[in-house]
């Protein structure tokens, strides 16, 4: 996770926070991990905790509304200079990310970190 939390690797809008608030209270505590691609595209996958087995191949990135969120490494190297935004859109999420049913889905933007943090952060 993050050495520096005052550069969070990934964070959430208010509306993405909602989103997990509806989600937990239908499933209880969940977790992220952001798709690599394949049948669900390149998007936030949402799952109960304990469904979706993370091991030594990904990264803790951070938290989300006291959810975990974690990338592969072999993505978080495209991704490390990158401050990820989970939102919110209207749509179907992946096929097997909770939001589904909800008739929304996260969507995850990005900012290139400015020189200062990613000093903060060891990147340079």
């Amino acid at each position: 996770m993050d050495k520096n939390p005052a550069v969070p690797k990934v964070v959430a809008t208010d509306a993405a926070l909602e989103l997990i608030r509806v989600v937990r209270a239908k499933h209880g505590p969940v977790m992220f991990h952001q798709s690599g691609g394949c049948c669900d595209g390149s998007s936030p996958m949402c799952y109960p905790i304990g469904e979706f087995l993370v091991g030594d191949s990904d990264v803790l990135m951070g938290e989300i509304g006291g959810a975990p969120f974690y990338m592969s490494k072999a993505q978080y190297e495209y991704w490390k200079y990158t401050q990820l935004i989970i939102d919110v859109v209207p749509g179907r999420g992946g096929m097997f990310s909770l939001e589904g049913p909800e008739g929304k889905r996260f969507l995850t933007r990005s900012r290139v970190f400015t020189q200062e943090e990613m000093q903060t952060l060891g990147l340079m």
